[in-house]
């Protein structure tokens, strides 16, 4: 759906100073993500284009095309790289896509803190920061292409939150500097639980210009892939390996046969009918760690420092939201959940699910904190029939206590476990974003004001 053409031919006038582009292809291009990862978004979402986009060099020029956009009634979107998986990025209801990425400066760094600009991308920033000893305490698998704004705005964690927890978790993220979109914006600074304002809005709740995040020592990580003949032993391995709060880790991800079989450049690690264990483990805590997998039979299949430059895959790209993207190279009758398993009950629910649902689900679990509490996210791979046995499928996990995050919908609400908007972003987003233009479709119990 495009924007009225009266509003846009008074907004292009406006914006021409700034970096516009107006070539269909580029436009169309900027306006998706990776909502193809699910077949449901990719019917419902395959023809969502904006009409313009403005790739932004600084703050100013975002201040400048909210200013626009407020006084035409247009809607904006903001994107980073689009590596998002549920249609985030995509302007449901058309009109200007704007990109970030231009704003890629580190502003400051103050020990273990840093403010960078939303555009940076996750690489450049953790290389920016380990010559001075630190770098961020998590990212997604998409670290080498995310940007730091976006992966907020996107919410979750990734490699890092088996130690330090989601992105939700008091002290992740420090603030935060937001642009509203009014005819004459503000700009905002949110610290400490007001910055949560803006984590998994989706670009709802203001254009977020900069953040400032926590940092941790930059230890010498170490890649590990471990094989197992039983998937349950691997998961039962990797939980033993999550619970050593001695041992310094990064990420502790299992993935079932035969799953491993589709990790094309791991397979001749990977026999058929293994499982695998992807850990990376600091250097001094890796005896530990190859301690503890002979316990539970695992087989070291590689051990090598973690090496994400341009000329090497480091093995957090088979893990998080990788895992699934590494079947769909290879065909399209996959798609997968994602999942919140009790803490306590752990394997035994992980089995459970396993024998009811059998080859359907092909498991895949992601080892995290979550309110102090150790538990796994699990990205379960789905033979894809029907989005309505998707529905039963997410019913049948509730069923059984497994709280599931829906990756089949593109609203803040649908895709929350909660089934709600966070209070305090739906206030806030009455007074950052009064008519309702940001990312509009996105936040469904938001109303404008007026």
């Amino acid at each position: 759906m495009l924007a009225p053409a009266a509003k846009l031919s008074g907004l292009e006038a406006e914006l021409s100073g700034l970096p516009l582009v107006t070539d269909a292809f580029r436009v169309r291009k900027k306006s998706r993500d990776f909502f193809w990862y699910s077949p449901v978004l990719n019917e419902d979402l395959k023809d969502v284009r904006a009409d313009f986009l403005v790739e932004a060099r600084n703050e100013d020029d975002v201040i400048k095309t909210a200013a626009a956009c407020a006084r035409h009634g247009v809607p904006l979107t903001v994107r980073g790289a689009g590596t998002g998986n549920y249609g985030q990025a995509m302007p449901l209801k058309g009109g200007v896509v704007l990109d970030l990425t231009g704003l890629d400066a580190v502003e400051w760094h103050r020990k273990d803190v840093v403010r960078a600009q939303a555009g940076i991308r996750m690489n450049k920033l953790d290389d920016a920061l380990r010559p001075s000893g630190f770098e961020l305490r998590m990212h997604p698998s998409t670290k080498r292409t995310a940007t730091l704004g976006g992966f907020v705005a996107g919410g979750s964690g990734g490699i890092g939150s088996v130690t330090w927890g989601g992105l939700v978790e008091a002290g992740n993220i420090l603030g935060a500097r937001v642009v509203t979109i009014e005819p004459e914006p503000r700009i905002i600074e949110l610290h400490e639980d007001a910055a949560q304002k803006v984590n998994r809005a989706y670009g709802t709740t203001g254009i977020i210009t900069a953040l400032d995040m926590p940092l941790a020592p930059a230890l010498p990580w170490i890649d590990l892939l471990v094989t197992f003949s039983d998937w349950k032993d691997a998961v039962r391995c990797a939980h033993a390996v999550a619970l050593s709060d001695g041992i310094a880790k990064k990420l502790v991800s299992v993935s079932g046969s035969p799953i491993p079989q589709y990790f094309t450049p791991l397979k001749h690690m990977c026999p058929p009918g293994t499982s695998t264990l992807i850990c990376m483990i600091s250097e001094g805590s890796v005896p530990t760690f190859k301690h503890i997998v002979a316990k539970f039979g695992g087989t070291l299949a590689l051990e090598a420092p973690t090496d994400d430059s341009a000329n090497n895959i480091p093995l957090y790209e088979y893990s998080w939201g990788h895992s699934t993207l590494q079947l769909l190279k290879t065909g399209r009758e996959y798609t997968y959940l994602q999942c919140l398993y009790p803490f306590d009950t752990l394997v035994e629910t992980a089995v459970k699910m396993q024998d009811m649902l059998g080859d359907e689900l092909l498991p895949h679990f992601e080892f995290i904190r979550f309110g102090g509490r150790m538990t796994c996210s699990g990205l379960p791979k789905v033979r894809y029939s029907t989005r309505e046995r998707l529905i039963e499928l997410i019913a049948i996990h509730e069923a059984n206590g497994i709280f599931v995050a829906n990756p089949h919908v593109y609203t803040l609400e649908d895709g929350s476990r909660h089934k709600r908007a966070n209070a305090d972003q739906l206030g806030f987003k009455r007074e950052v974003d009064p008519q309702g233009l940001l990312n509009p479709g996105k936040m469904r119990s938001f109303v404008p004001a007026g």
